[in-house]
């Protein structure tokens, strides 16, 4: 079995915690930040038992979080 290191950025929405990996597009949530963790790493592993390999899997360096301000 591979093993991969992936980037994942979790935040607080309304009463759930967000979990989304930077890597692929998947994401899951939960009540605690642990939780959300958790339930990103079951998506993640479903998610590359569907694909079969890992051959999308973006690299992703140092992420930034950063503000982006718009009028409405």
């Amino acid at each position: 079995m591979k093993k991969i290191s992936l980037r994942n950025v979790i935040w607080k929405e309304g009463k759930h915690y967000v979990a989304q990996c930077l890597n692929v597009d998947v994401s899951s949530f939960g009540s605690t930040k642990k939780s959300a963790e958790n339930n990103l790493k079951e998506a993640l592993e479903l998610y590359f038992e569907e694909v079969g390999s890992f051959k999308k899997l973006t690299k992703i360096g140092s992420p930034v979080i950063s503000e982006t301000l718009l009028y409405a």
